[in-house]
């Protein structure tokens, strides 16, 4: 019934397990994806969206390794923004609104189209160890199903239960049952488990809202999109979200459910994400706030469904319809479904190395979820790094690690592993050291070539991104080595309202100037014909600007990127002693021992771990 073994056998469908079969499979290995609903592959359990702060530019990153969850926002998307144009590039995101019916309709043909992917439904319900080796998978029909790597994404369904007021239940996601067997299976083996939540808003029948009343948020008048190939389409028509508040009456009404919410008696023992907190906790934890956003967004193209973005909830649903009916626009709503918290088992990530194979277990590797992490981007990120690694595993490749300084992909895998998570873990640019090297606006110059020389990324990637990367250069030249006129440079200064220049100097000098922007640049004739003759579209223009503004602070984020470089090279042999050294401290000696650094650069990041303790590391390797 099934090949005498598979060399990766993902178990679920979620955004994780999609992108970890897929990678493994482009890599050309011999993938059997396992789901308990073959209906709900890549389904979006939460908010119909993808990207957002810090989670655009993990898009972008898995598009330029050669993932699939790029292309597909592109080809579902409903609506594009650019998050942060305000602040510093650093900090801009994009993120857009999904059809989601559409979303995973094409994730499953994007799969079902890529050879060497096998599929079956079922639940998997242990693993086949043997000499701490991972060999396969059984499953609840009494099937076992050989493999010389295994890839859990489990998501929010191991041992789940689900809470709406008093009410409580199993399931991974409402209408589906949770899966069991397989913590038991790991514990009895040695890991450790947690126990997280996370929740999701009402649905509503936006036929019912009165969208008057509510702000209206459009799509940028440009759209952008998440992949770098040049096939990925344009939106030319978009849907708009809107925004509302919460009032004095909402909060009011929602207290008058506290005593029957999990969360407030004792139910929920579990923490949930701190950054996107459910409404109950927002009124009790900010009590002194008179209102909370509330984003309307709807969830496709043709459908009347929208989603309440704001008002995750798991209180009565009777208490949930009758606080919402007092938010501005929704006075006639009719509810889909209510809100619900689900709680769900999860292993606390220091258990995995920076490949994300278990260190128990051979073979075997985590992603999404189970790792403690929350969101579609997060675990698409850690499932084709999985994919990636699982293939090299069973070729006996070296894995791939990407450092800080190279990807957020990296800062995510760093922080689990060495930090580990208490509470479900969401990317931010703050946790990134580096942020102004990792813009969305150059994932695919960061990765497109390590991606392509793994045999991952397509040789079009790479010769697109050989083409931006020369033309920007050219520009960049160009801007630094021509002068501008007196005259041209002093009709856009007036405008500005900013002192005239009295002489000529460089385009790039001129650029550097805080209230001037490639826009101005384009309406000097000279510089327009040269952007023309040379086919220099914006984003070739944009990244120049960033670069010509930014130059001092990229410059001195990879002065410190190579400091810490030095430090990566330094390796910690596997079996290293720390007990044998007097001065180490006794925290350090314990997080060494617990999770075993590989390299010095790591060992310096365990919280906990001081500047002398990595002196005495220093001094006893040698160094």
């Amino acid at each position: 019934m099934f090949e005498k073994e598979y060399d990766v056998i993902v178990v679920g469908a979620g955004h994780a397990g999609c992108e970890a079969a897929a990678s493994a499979a482009n890599l050309g290995s011999r993938v059997l994806l396992v789901t308990m609903n073959m209906q709900t592959i890549a389904q979006m359990s939460c908010n119909p969206a993808m990207g957002g702060v810090a989670k655009g530019q993990i898009v972008r990153e898995v598009d330029a390794l050669g993932g699939y969850s790029g292309i597909i926002t592109d080809k579902t998307m409903i609506q594009f923004r650019m998050l942060n144009r305000s602040k510093g590039p650093a900090m801009w995101s994009p993120r857009a609104q999904s059809d989601r019916l559409r979303f995973a309709e094409e994730w499953r043909l994007m799969l079902e189209a890529t050879p060497n992917i096998d599929f079956w439904q079922d639940m998997v319900d242990g693993l086949i160890i043997k000499d701490e080796k991972v060999r396969g998978v059984t499953t609840s029909m009494g099937q076992k199903i050989a493999a010389k790597t295994v890839i859990l994404t489990n998501g929010t369904f191991l041992n789940g239960t689900i809470h709406v007021g008093e009410k409580q239940f199993g399931g991974g996601r409402v209408g589906e049952k949770a899966s069991f067997g397989i913590t038991e299976n790991l514990t009895s083996l040695g890991f450790v488990s947690g126990r997280m939540k996370t929740g999701t808003p009402p649905r509503v029948d936006g036929r019912t809202l009165n969208y008057n009343k509510m702000e209206e948020q459009p799509g940028d008048t440009n759209p952008g999109r998440f992949s770098y190939l040049p096939s990925s389409p344009i939106l030319t028509n978009q849907r708009s979200c809107y925004v509302t508040y919460t009032n004095h009456k909402t909060h009011d009404l929602l207290r008058e459910g506290f005593d029957r919410s999990p969360m407030f008696n004792g139910r929920i023992k579990s923490v949930g994400p701190r950054y996107c907190p459910s409404v109950e906790d927002k009124i009790s934890r900010f009590s002194e706030k008179d209102r909370h956003q509330i984003f309307v967004e709807p969830e496709g193209w043709n459908t009347v469904e929208v989603y309440v973005n704001g008002f995750s909830t798991s209180l009565p649903e009777e208490v949930q319809y009758k606080a919402l009916k007092s938010v501005p626009g929704f006075e006639n709503v009719k509810f889909f479904r209510p809100g619900y918290a689900i709680e769900y088992d999860y292993f606390p990530p220091t258990q995995l190395k920076h490949s994300l194979e278990t260190k128990l277990v051979d073979g075997l590797f985590f992603a999404g979820q189970i790792n403690g992490t929350t969101g579609y981007e997060e675990a698409a990120a850690q499932g084709i790094m999985a994919g990636i690694n699982a293939h090299l595993k069973h070729n006996s490749k070296t894995p791939l690690i990407l450092n800080r300084d190279e990807a957020y992909i990296g800062v995510l895998i760093d922080d689990l592993i060495l930090k580990g998570t208490k509470e479900p873990y969401r990317m931010f640019t703050s946790r990134a050291e580096y942020r102004t090297l990792l813009r969305q606006d150059n994932a695919d110059e960061r990765l497109t070539q390590r991606s392509y020389n793994l045999g991952l990324a397509s040789e079009e990637r790479l010769i697109k991104v050989q083409e931006k990367i020369k033309k920007r250069k050219q520009l960049i030249d160009y801007l630094s080595k021509t002068s501008f006129s007196v005259e041209d440079a002093n009709k856009i200064l007036t405008k500005k309202k900013e002192d005239n220049v009295k002489q000529t100097d460089k385009y790039s000098k001129l650029l550097s100037r805080p209230t001037i922007s490639r826009n101005d640049l384009k309406t000097i004739p000279s510089l327009k014909k040269f952007l023309k003759t040379s086919e220099m579209n914006d984003i070739i223009f944009e990244q120049a600007e960033i670069e010509i503004k930014y130059s001092g602070y990229i410059d001195k984020e990879k002065r410190n990127a190579e400091k810490l470089k030095r430090l990566e090279n330094i390796k910690i042999p596997r079996n290293f002693n720390y007990d044998d050294l007097a001065s180490l401290s006794f925290e350090a000696k314990e997080k060494f021992n617990k999770l075993k650094p590989e390299t010095l650069a790591q060992a310096s990041r365990i919280s906990g771990v001081n500047p002398s303790d990595i002196s005495v590391l220093l001094v006893s390797m040698g160094r």
